[in-house]
């Protein structure tokens, strides 16, 4: 009889029992002794296999499935599997199409009660569940769950192939892919296949249509949470109450100056659970993700490129369309992205507000930072797949991909030269323009690359810090005592394909290739005579303009070319570089080692 009276109210909805904490109803005792469990926090059933203890017999239940992995509930459609009745009658829905549960604010509707309930609070804003930790409000308790574990550091689930752990099952599934390679969401509009449904639901958008983020102030809507917070932010929070107290920056929102806080404190709340890496901001954390999932959903409808991020996308169209939509207000210098005016806006303000820790150097934006600490850390988070080479800065992993692909996207339009990266495009137009742009302050000599620049300017310092062990002989670069090692080690890197001809540098190399083919590409403006080197010219020039700007400080004698210098002081010097294999008898120049070889070949 107590069972049907028990019965009867499922029908009547009648609710007898009510809870003394928060005025819930219930229309079963047992529901109600289950529910004041969420309050005193008792958890009197524990699970034998690993001691996770829980507030109720049926999560119990539940969670043993996990450790059997036992699916008895069988989709007689699709015969996917299911660990419970519930989660079985729920996938019925997604054949049936049927959707029973509608809103009553905007009408859309769900499979499911429990997806209705978390919309609704979409529409109240309601956050009933708050974290005892740092009192952060959620809308959902599975939310707060997922939360507090980013206090407790707790990773309840772990992979079965490689054992690594993660807070939440999202995660894990997510992981699980990456062994698999799985995509198992499809669209159904194009079918295109995502390894995350949060994702796929992203995608769906785009075909539907659908702006389910509405602005409460003037009724705009938007598809991406992040763009209606954007919205937000550009139109309708000019007053900027919150303010810093560390360096007086203010904010419109206080999530905003909580956010920025971070910033001072070096606080990362926000941690991967594939790499362990931590981050400031939850929006930095998803887009991090993709570099594991190597998911890349948006894509150019012109060149086919693919992007993880939507606001990627957004900035390559500006490649195509050419527009520049950032201008500078003091020079008129126009920009594909806000990042980029702002970096440029130092330029003309010389501030540098953004320090290395170790070594102090300072940087006008902080992305160039962060880069910077690369070259003390060593890290380098990028790498190839196709050769596994590692690299710090993603743009020099985007440029070396090219070199797999042969991709030369940049041409030059005066003679149709292609280039990997745009970088070494601008170098090599400064051929034909000329330009020097790079100017040294104290002897006005003009560079066409800022790497030369910093490269003559240590001639200025006098500072010759790297040594060859062998000789002791000093150099200003690193690269020039490399060049050096090579008359130690008798190392001949460059190789002719032709003749198979060894040579120690790539310039005697390139000289070499011209003997063939006789191409003299260095001509001079004054009597049209050809050089194959760009050295000889220089050397030929002096015969015209009489300059011999080398002088020996032993004996005041001027020469033309730098190298006629090094090679007169041997004579003071008597340095000896050049050995005879046959009798060891030793010559400070080259040409004199030939003609005595010849004494021993005779």
């Amino acid at each position: 009889m107590q069972d049907l009276e028990t019965h009867h109210r499922i029908h009547s909805k009648e609710k007898l029992f009510s809870c003394n904490f928060c005025n819930k109803t219930f229309s079963q005792k047992p529901h109600l002794e289950g529910h004041l469990r969420t309050h005193t926090k008792e958890k009197p059933f524990v699970c034998e296999i690993c001691d996770r203890a829980f507030s109720d017999k049926l999560n119990l239940k539940r969670h043993l499935l996990t450790h059997t992995k036992d699916k008895p509930f069988i989709c007689n459609i699709c015969n996917k599997t299911f660990p419970r009745k519930f989660s079985l009658q729920r996938h019925f829905l997604t054949h049936t199409k049927e959707k029973l549960f509608a809103c009553v604010f905007c009408n859309k509707a769900f499979y499911h009660k429990q997806d209705l309930k978390n919309h609704i609070l979409t529409h109240t804003k309601e956050r009933p569940f708050a974290c005892d930790f740092c009192y952060k409000a959620f809308s959902h308790k599975f939310t707060l769950k997922k939360h507090i574990r980013t206090h407790t550091k707790e990773k309840p689930f772990a992979c079965d192939v490689c054992n690594k752990a993660f807070s939440c099952t999202t995660h894990l599934r997510s992981h699980l892919l990456t062994h698999t390679n799985e995509k198992p969401f499809t669209c159904d509009f194009c079918t295109k296949a995502f390894s995350q449904k949060c994702v796929l639901k992203r995608h769906i958008l785009i075909h539907t249509g659908e702006k389910p983020f509405s602005c409460d102030l003037c009724s705009k809507a938007f598809n991406q949470n992040s763009t209606l917070k954007k919205h937000l932010r550009l139109h309708h929070m000019k007053d900027k109450p919150f303010a810093c107290e560390v360096c007086n920056k203010a904010f419109s929102r206080r999530s905003c100056l909580k956010i920025h806080l971070r910033t001072h404190t070096k606080e990362k709340p926000f941690s991967c659970d594939l790499c362990n890496k931590a981050f400031s901001q939850r929006c930095t954390l998803s887009k991090h993700l993709l570099t594991h999932t190597k998911e890349k959903p948006f894509v150019c409808e012109v060149c086919n490129e693919a992007f993880s991020q939507k606001s990627t996308l957004k900035t390559h169209y500006f490649i195509h369309t050419n527009e520049k939509p950032f201008a500078c207000s003091i020079c008129t210098k126009a920009f594909y992205l806000k990042s980029h005016l702002k970096k440029h806006i130092f330029t003309h303000t010389k501030e540098k507000p953004f320090a290395c820790e170790l070594c102090k150097k300072a940087f006008s934006c902080q992305s160039d930072a962060k880069e910077h600490l690369r070259t003390h850390t060593k890290e380098k988070p990028f790498s190839c797949d196709l050769c596994n080479k590692t690299f710090s800065y993603y743009k020099s992993l985007k440029v070396h991909l090219r070199t797999h692909t042969n991709e030369k996207p940049f041409v030059c339009e005066v003679c149709n030269i292609a280039f990997h990266d745009k970088r070494n495009l601008k170098h090599h137009s400064f051929l034909h323009t000329d330009e020097k742009p790079f100017t040294c302050d104290v002897c006005s000599k003009a560079f066409p690359q800022r790497y030369y620049l910093k490269r003559h300017l240590k001639k200025h310092t006098d500072d010759k810090q790297f040594l060859c062990e062998v000789c002791k002989k000093a150099f200003f670069l690193r690269h020039n005592l490399k060049i050096h090692l090579r008359t130690h080690t008798k190392e001949k890197p460059f190789v002719c394909g032709l003749c198979k001809k060894a040579f120690s540098h790539q310039s005697s190399l390139k000289t070499h290739l011209r003997i063939p083919t006789n191409e003299k590409p260095f001509t001079c403006d004054y009597c049209s005579k050809s050089f194959p080197q760009k050295c000889g010219l220089k050397a030929h020039l002096g015969v015209h303009t009489k300059e011999r700007p080398y002088a020996c400080d032993i004996c005041n004698k001027r020469f033309p070319r730098k190298y006629d210098l090094t090679v007169h002081l041997r004579i003071h010097t008597k340095e000896i570089l050049f050995t005879c294999d046959f009798c060891n008898k030793g010559f400070y120049l080259k040409q004199h080692l030939k003609s005595h070889l010849k004494t021993h070949i005779n």
